[in-house]
């Protein structure tokens, strides 16, 4: 059962634990950052025990191009709340430029270009004024149907500093807070994230590129927010190939929300990674938790630049 008011409809962006397992969605300067092409798939199950679950996909594609200075990238997001009842669909293209500063610093900037779709099941809504106080949900409903489709066009922007052992990046999603309510205004409001974090070997390389095989600890923190809903991530990754594990905590400015206990397994053509959100707030274990995989291919070319750098970054 789900009563609701579609007059207004107000909504927060899909959340993914496995950040940096999501890249493109974290940050449009991230398309392109791993130089070969790489194909991502990412699925999360929110509060699966609880009637309105959240469950979201994610499919995309980037790569670097010489001939236009930077990196290419596409992706799909799909999200159903409530059980169906709300079905999100979007598509987004993204453009990012690559300044080498010098031999260990690089910068990248990213623009992205979405189409946002968004349906209402009709069916599975329920209102006040159909209930019998004794018989339970027997009548017809008064509430007028709105239209059931919402389309609108999308824009964001994100930007990215990196060497070998740090980075950093901000991005700010939705900058023209398109309208996506189905009667009255509805704003989707911008989304700003800020991410930094670094890798700290264990063991000192004499000379050469850091290799995925190089047991590292990784810290990091991450910040988000859209409208008056704030959110602080931190905690770290530990790097023993081919094994990778970690650990966050999760914030809002009101309250805690959940520990997060990621596992995953990596080679140099393919990642996967599996995370578990422990609910920590006052829905308790109620909710169920939430689970999110992750499965990344990356392809193996050969970079017409020599000095052309992939980021170092986690993995999930």
């Amino acid at each position: 059962m789900l009563m609701i008011n579609v007059s207004y409809l107000s909504a927060q962006d899909p959340h993914f634990t496995q950040y940096y397992a999501n890249p493109l969605y974290l940050n449009p300067a991230f398309a392109g950052t791993q130089v070969c092409p790489r194909l991502i798939f990412n699925y999360r199950n929110q509060w699966p025990q609880l009637s309105g679950t959240f469950v979201t996909y994610n499919a995309s594609y980037d790569q670097h191009i010489d001939g236009i200075t930077g990196g290419l990238g596409f992706y799909v997001l799909s999200d159903r709340a409530g059980q169906g009842t709300i079905n999100t669909v979007s598509y987004n293209g993204i453009y990012s430029y690559r300044l080498v500063v010098n031999r260990s610093l690089s910068i990248k900037a990213g623009l992205q270009l979405g189409y946002q779709e968004k349906k209402l099941d009709w069916g599975k809504l329920t209102f006040g004024d159909q209930i019998d106080p004794k018989d339970g949900f027997i009548y017809n409903t008064s509430e007028v149907q709105p239209p059931l489709k919402k389309g609108y066009v999308d824009f964001s922007a994100g930007f990215l500093v990196y060497s070998e052992s740090m980075f950093l990046g901000f991005a700010a999603h939705h900058l023209t807070e398109p309208e996506e309510g189905f009667i009255n205004e509805g704003k989707l409001p911008m989304k700003i994230t800020v991410h930094a974090g670094g890798i700290i070997p264990f063991e000192k390389r004499r000379r050469g590129k850091r290799k995925i095989t190089d047991p590292s600890f990784s810290p990091n923190i991450l910040y988000m927010q859209q409208r008056d809903f704030q959110q602080i991530n931190y905690g770290f990754y530990i790097n023993k190939y081919p094994l990778v594990g970690g650990l966050w905590y999760r914030q809002s400015t009101q309250n805690s929300d959940a520990f997060i206990a990621l596992i995953g397994f990596q080679q140099s053509m393919f990642k996967i990674g599996y995370s578990y959100d422990l609910t920590v707030s006052k829905l308790s274990n109620a909710s169920g938790g939430s689970h999110e995989i992750s499965f990344a291919w990356q392809f193996d070319c050969r970079p017409k630049k020599k000095k052309l750098r992939a980021i170092s970054c986690p993995s999930f």
